[in-house]
Order: structure tokens, then C-alpha cells, then sequence
């Protein structure tokens, strides 16, 4: 996957400092830690000697040693963790811009929850086990060098009994590494899986009271928790048996050299000091030992995750370089066939004209291809036979990017963020006050605004506004883009009848842009004000015209109106 090295390169964005300090700080603790060993074989042997000028010299040594550590603590401590936080937030960032620079219908194939636990739960992993992991590993594999090469100067025939012992946890970390990282993925997967269940339960609260489905809805949590946490111990007691292993082989290679090194010295081939020195350096053998299967098990996990991650951020569409500057004269259907599965058509030869700066009601029974139209006409899908012209420019050829320079969306459930009400027409862009205040004048939102005022909290999903008020904003963002092509799909089916007029009406007041809106209600005064309606019958254009010629005409929709009538 491309995208995985840029991950990886991204936590060194404007970090490189950072990460060269850190390792020349890891490098000079673990040689002041393995000058410990060598002051204990001084001071051991300077004990069998009596010379009071040689303990002077080592308490010198000792006195430096101990002043070079705490300064290089410190000095690693500072580094290491700017570097992890600037890595973390450089990686987040990175897979943000990619995840936003999908096209809506690659963003839609995977559920919201993989995304926020990619970016939440599995970035906490990544610090851990891939970032911070990497200079544990470095500290430990850099000890274990300087001691070995210390442990050869003093005595060759134990530094190759070590080695000999050392083959099992090696062994170990071979076996087990990728099961762990296996595992690793599937906590991921699970925590998607979770989240995505609480934010559903959460989110039909109302709807489990309502049917007092409480009980089933804590089964399927109960469910859920029980089996993430299930995956969880599995991963927790591989990577327990795999310490168990390790600290097992490691006993096994402490308790070898005591032997042999008893054994050599009572050879008079080493001397008392060599082997506290061994001793204290196999400190330095076995912490590696112990750790690194560990460690290298969990950077391979990490690696999982970020390949994970890589997989959910990249764009499966073609990368297109025509870019659309404008309606021109308008929008234009050209026997158009669309299906989101094979062998289901939802839109069948369709041909449409929507001229420039016109008004249009798109209406028809629920599953008619309605809001089908207005997804090709924003470059969600490009898998229709036939040609959707805006501009003068076939969608399947134009970066979906620029099309939305050109087009706005009113959805039915309208996103508003948890902040103020500038902020939400806004979006946190930066625009000419008077701008802003024309736009919101216009949407209908002066009142409102009167009343609450510019910094009023919306609320969460703006639960302080009413389903009115939410339309306006999403028009006043509309106008305050100044699109040439606003698109409203269903806007007003959750309002009631006076207030979805008003929504209805403050947009078809709005002057010089091109209007197409889906609709359920067919209100005579409402429709009345389009230039023109379309109506869709199983997936084609089964009459236009003017309110009045469809009334007239006594067809399709004029038995769709007389029903809603009743």
C-alpha cells in the first residue's frame, strides 16, 4: 500500500531533531549503564588489592558516572516525548487529509466507526508499540552489543555460553511475533465493531424506549463487550506466555554463567571482579531477552494497524485532472442507466435539460431515482452508462473536488456542529461580516438571530435549534459559498407543513442560481413557484412540465397529488 510509507515518513515531518536526539540520548544511557559493570569489577578487584589511590579514583569515576546519567535521563526524557508528540499528531493529521480526500462514495464503504477507531484507539497502540517501542528496542539491543563486546574482552568461553542460551527467546519471538500482530488487528476490528454498536444503541435511545427493547439492547452489548473482551485475554496471554518463555530462558543463562564463572575462578582464569562484572552485564543480556520478543511482536502488531489505517484512507476512484469552473448553460441527463448493485437498475434512459438559474421540483414515490440524480450530479458515482453534462463537462472526467466549487448540498438531516451559529454557516472559514449577514438575512435566519444572537451554541448535532432553523443555515452556507448549483434532497419531509413552506421558499427566493429540489410534498402554492417539475416513475422521467400542465394533463402526477391530498 502506497500510503503506508508515507505514514511512516510522516512522523518525522519537521521531527528529524527530535528523533536524532533521542537516539543519541538512548545510545549515551546505555553506555553509562554498562559503565556501571565495569566500575563494579574495578572497585571488586581494588577490595582484593587494598590500594586506598584506586578507590579514590573510583569514587571519581562513580561521582561522573552518576552525574552523566542523570543528565542524559533528563536530556532523553525531554526529547523523547516532543518527538512522540509531534510524530502522533503528524501521523493523525496525515491520515486525516487522506481519509477527506476520498470521494463520498469510497468514504461510504466503510462504516464511520473503522475511521474514528483507526484514528483514536489504534493511533494509542501505534505510540506505544511502534514509536516508543522503537527506542526500547534500541536501548535494549545497544546494552546487550556493549556488554557482550565487554563480556569477549574479559572472557571469550563465557560470552559463548551466553550466546548458546540466547538462541531460545530469538526462537520465540519468531513464532509468536506475527500471531501477536494477527491478534493486534483483530482488537482493532472489534473496537470498530464496538464503538460503531454503542453509537447505534446511543443513537436510538428514543426507539429502544419507545419499544421497551431495553433487555435485547443489553444482550447485544453484553454481547459485543464479551467478545471484544475474549479477544483481548487471547492477545494478553500470548504475550504472557511469551514472557514466561523468555524469562524462563533467561534463568536458564543466569544460572549457566554463575556456574561457569564459579567454575572459572576457582581455575584462576577470572577474577572475582570479571565475574561481578558478568553479573551485572547479564542484567544487560537478559532485559533484552525478556523484552524484545515482546517488543518486536508488538512493532509487527503496530505495523498491522498502520497498514490497517493505510487500506481504510486510500481512494479507490480514478484520480481525474479536468476540473469544472461553472454551471454554463446547465445540466443535462443523456440517456443515463445507473445501478448501485448489478441487476437493479434505479435509473433507466433518463434525459433531462435543467437550464442555468432555474428552479426545479424533482418528485415521485419513494425508491423512484430521485435522490439518485442528485448523487451523480455530485460526482458520488461514476459507474452510469450515458452522459450527466454541467458546463459542458462530462462528471466521469471532472475532479469531484472542483465540482463542489460549483454545487451545494441540502441534505434532509442537516450536520450541525457543536459551536456557535456564525461558526456553523461559516464552517470555520474566515468571511466579510456583511457577507455573512446577507447570507443569513436572506436564509431566513434574521430572527433567530435576533433573538439568540451571532455565538448562541447549536448544541450537539445542534440539538438547541429546531429542524427549521437547521435548514436555514445549511442555505445560508450555501449562499455564503455563492454556488451556482444548490441541490436539496428531501430537506423539509421532517418539518411540518408551515415551516417546510418557509424553508421551501427561502429557496426559490434566491436569486441567480440553478435549484433542484427532491420532494415528497406536493403543496400547490409551494410548486406552483418552480420553473418546472420532474416527475420519476421506477427509475425514469415519467412527466414534466409546470404545476399547472402536470395538473392538467391528469396523469401520473396528478394521481400522485390527489393521494397526498387525502
Amino acid at each position: 500500500m502506497k500510503n503506508i510509507k508515507r505514514y511512516r515518513q510522516s512522523f518525522y515531518t519537521k521531527n528529524k531533531l527530535n528523533y536524532v536526539l533521542t537516539n543519541v540520548a538512548i545510545i549515551g544511557s546505555g553506555v553509562v549503564e554498562v559503565m556501571l559493570a565495569v566500575l563494579l569489577k574495578e572497585l571488586m578487584d581494588l577490595a582484593g588489592s587494598g590500594s586506598m589511590v584506586g578507590l579514590k579514583r573510583c569514587l571519581l569515576m562513580t561521582l561522573c558516572l552518576v552525574a552523566g546519567f542523570c543528565t542524559v535521563l533528563l536530556f532523553k526524557r525531554t526529547v523523547m516525548y516532543n518527538y512522540a508528540r509531534r510524530a502522533v499528531t503528524s501521523y493523525r493529521e496525515t491520515a486525516f487529509q487522506d481519509i477527506s480526500a476520498k470521494g463520498i462514495g469510497s468514504l461510504g464503504k466503510n462504516n464511520s466507526s473503522d475511521y474514528i477507531s483507526a484514528l483514536t484507539n489504534d493511533v494509542t497502540s501505534i505510540e506505544a508499540k511502534y514509536l516508543l517501542a522503537e527506542f526500547e528496542i534500541l536501548y535494549a539491543l545497544l546494552t546487550a552489543v556493549l556488554s557482550l563486546a565487554l563480556m569477549l574482552y574479559y572472557s571469550w568461553v563465557m560470552t559463548l555460553a551466553v550466546l548458546g542460551l540466547c538462541i531460545i527467546p530469538v526462537i520465540v519471538s519468531v513464532i509468536f511475533g506475527s500471531r501477536v500482530a494477527e491478534q493486534e488487528k483483530e482488537i482493532s476490528d472489534c473496537n470498530a465493531d464496538f464503538m460503531s454498536m454503542v453509537k447505534d444503541l446511543l443513537s436510538g435511545f428514543s426507539v429502544i424506549k419507545s419499544f421497551q427493547a431495553q433487555e435485547e439492547a443489553g444482550a447485544l452489548y453484553r454481547e459485543k463487550n464479551e467478545y471484544l473482551e475474549a479477544v483481548k485475554c487471547r492477545r494478553r496471554k500470548t504475550v504472557e506466555l511469551i514472557k514466561i518463555i523468555s524469562s524462563m530462558a533467561g534463568a536458564s543463562v543466569q544460572i549457566g554463567v554463575f556456574l561457569l564463572g564459579a567454575y572459572l575462578a576457582i581455575q584462576g582464569q577470572v577474577t572475582a571482579g570479571v565475574v561481578v562484572a558478568f553479573v551485572q552485564m547479564m542484567n544487560y543480556i537478559l532485559s533484552p531477552i525478556n523484552q524484545l520478543p515482546v517488543l518486536l511482536a508488538d512493532r509487527k502488531a503496530a505495523v498491522k494497524l498502520m497498514e490497517k489505517l493505510a487500506e481504510l484512507a486510500e481512494d479507490e476512484g480514478e484520480k481525474k485532472t479536468e476540473r469544472m469552473d461553472g454551471v454554463g448553460d446547465g445540466i443535462r441527463f443523456e440517456q443515463v442507466s445507473f445501478s448501485y448493485e448489478e441487476g437493479s437498475e434505479v435509473l433507466k434512459n433518463v434525459d433531462l435539460d435543467f437550464e442555468a438559474g432555474k428552479s426545479y421540483a424533482i418528485v415521485g414515490a419513494s425508491g423512484s431515482g430521485k435522490s439518485t440524480l442528485l448523487n451523480l450530479l455530485q460526482g458520488h458515482f461514476d459507474g452510469y452508462e450515458g452522459k450527466v453534462i454541467m458546463g459542458g463537462k462530462e462528471l466521469k472526467n471532472v475532479d469531484t473536488d472542483s465540482i463542489f466549487d460549483v454545487v451545494s448540498v441540502i441534505q434532509q438531516n442537516v450536520f450541525i456542529f457543536d459551536d456557535t451559529i456564525r461558526q456553523n454557516i461559516c464552517l470555520f472559514k474566515e468571511f466579510p461580516a456583511d457577507a455573512v449577514e446577507s447570507a443569513a438575512e436572506r436564509a431566513g435566519l434574521k430572527g433567530l438571530i435576533e433573538e439568540k444572537g451571532w455565538d448562541y451554541a447549536c448544541g450537539e448535532g445542534g440539538g438547541h435549534l429546531s429542524g427549521g432553523e437547521k435548514q436555514r443555515i445549511s442555505i445560508a452556507r450555501s449562499l455564503l459559498k455563492q454556488s451556482q448549483v444548490l441541490l436539496a434532497d428531501e430537506v423539509t419531509s421532517a418539518l411540518d407543513t408551515e415551516t417546510a413552506e418557509g424553508v421551501t421558499n427561502a429557496i426559490l427566493d434566491i436569486d441567480g442560481i440553478t435549484r433542484l429540489v427532491v420532494t415528497h410534498k406536493l403543496e400547490e402554492k409551494t410548486l406552483s413557484r418552480f420553473d418546472g417539475i420532474v416527475v420519476m416513475r421506477n427509475g425514469r422521467v415519467a412527466e414534466r412540465g409546470s404545476f399547472e400542465e402536470l395538473m392538467g394533463q391528469k396523469g401520473y402526477f396528478y394521481s400522485l397529488y390527489q393521494v397526498s391530498r387525502e
